[in-house]
């Protein structure tokens, strides 16, 4: 009986692992989310409060998350739902793309003539060179642009880059964002009611 043993065994974790494998995903998952949020909040001046550090992003209600769905700028606008996708992309090793648009953003904001030159460069090191150790993927002719603008960095240096990668991210990420377990899970109604788990 033996061989039977091992045949079954073999085939055993098409169904038996899926649902294990589904709760590694997820945990994996809620592992990263809680990373991004920790950061996100370590980065506003609430510092002097470092209890309150876990309690800044409350989960989204499944009406929230939902809104997401609506429009990508939806997500991203909203901190949970950022460190979500983020989340998310990293689980697709594709976090270069987010995490290129969120130093755009930032980039944008500078206000000091030298600050925006270091930050240029520092971006073009991080994401753009050939070989940077976050290298996001863009033409040819767009790096090349690029290389030339940041000599004299100015707030528009990334913006062909950026709105390519964000389309990229629109068209292909962020509809696999949607399907995911994890936010299918977001937008569940969860039957645990909040007077519950005061108790």
């Amino acid at each position: 009986g033996g061989r039977m043993e091992r045949g079954r065994r073999r085939s055993e974790p098409e169904g038996a692992d899926k649902g294990s494998m589904k709760r590694t995903i997820i945990k994996d998952w809620k592992t990263r989310l809680s990373y991004f949020l920790q950061n996100s909040s370590n980065s506003n001046k609430r510092k002097s409060k470092k209890a309150g550090k876990h309690r800044n992003y409350f989960r989204p209600s499944p009406e929230e998350a939902q809104l997401w769905s609506e429009a990508f700028d939806e997500l991203l606008a909203n901190k949970y739902g950022l460190a979500a996708f983020r989340a998310f992309l990293k689980s697709e090793f594709c976090e270069e793309n987010i995490e290129f648009w969120l130093a755009c953003e930032d980039f944008k904001k500078t206000k000091s003539p030298q600050k925006l030159t270091s930050k240029a460069k520092k971006i073009y090191n991080d994401f753009i060179e050939k070989e940077a150790p976050k290298e996001i993927n863009i033409d040819f002719q767009t790096k090349n642009m690029i290389a030339q603008n940041i000599q004299e960095a100015t707030h528009t240096c990334f913006s062909a880059a950026q709105k390519r990668v964000y389309s990229l991210m629109e068209n292909n990420s962020y509809p696999r964002f949607l399907e995911s377990e994890f936010y299918q899970e977001l937008c569940k109604k969860t039957p645990i009611s909040r007077a519950a788990q005061g108790t």
